[in-house]
Order: structure tokens, then sequence, then C-alpha cells
């Protein structure tokens, strides 16, 4: 049957920012935290032994990459970039490329990454 295989890895994390550059009196322009999830969505366009489009054992590095640099961490400190959940998506869909991928026998589609239970933003690489 045609079609094509995706899997999601979801990792969570604390973190602090702020948006200074929204209007004053913006709840988001003053420093608050969020529970963050962050979703990697991966595909193949076929499987390897057993029947994976990518261990999910090999997305370790993710884990590492968030402990160390955004897990409890104000992320105005960490990303050159306004720290927004659509900026946070790109600079981990970057990262996830340059430093994964090329490791890997599936290929990222997107990561998504959600500040609240009922938010999210998204990033979706362009068909490669």
């Amino acid at each position: 049957m045609p079609g094509r295989h995706r899997i999601g890895k979801t990792f969570r994390f604390e973190a602090a920012h702020s948006l200074p550059d929204l209007s004053e009196g913006h709840q988001c322009a003053r420093m608050h935290g969020h529970s963050y999830a962050v979703e990697f969505v991966l595909t193949a366009d076929r499987l390897v032994p057993p029947g994976f489009v990518t261990d999910f054992g090999e997305l370790a590095p993710v884990k590492k990459l968030i402990d160390s640099t955004l897990d409890h961490r104000v992320l105005n400190d960490v990303l050159s970039v306004a720290p927004t959940s659509e900026n946070l998506a790109a600079w981990l869909a970057s990262w996830f490329v340059e430093h994964v991928e090329p490791s890997l026998p599936g290929r990222l589609v997107s990561v998504r990454v959600s500040e609240t239970a009922s938010s999210w933003a998204e990033f979706v690489l362009e068909e490669r």
C-alpha cells in the first residue's frame, strides 16, 4: 500500500524567557516560565531492520542537548533570536539536521514546540 511511515519523540524541559519587544503591559514581555514539550517527527523512504524509521535510542543526543542547553535556563541567554516557540522550533530543527540526522536512517520532518498543553508552534522542513 502506498504511504510513508513517520515516528515522533517528545522531550520535556523547564525554562524561562521574556519577549521584551512586545508592547508594554503584554504578559509575555515579562520574564516567565513554561513547561516545554518538544516533539521531533521523522520519516524514511523504507524501514530498517527490524522495521524502524529510526531507533528511538538514536535520538539520545537530543535529550543531551536539551538537558545541557535548555533545561532550567533563560532562553533569552541561549538563542540569538527572540525566544519564541517558532524560533525555538527552527533552532532545534537546524541543530538536529546538522548534528544528529547524518547518522540516522530517517530524516527530520518537523519540530513542534509546546509552551502549554493547548498551544504549539511547528517548524516543518522543506521536502528533501
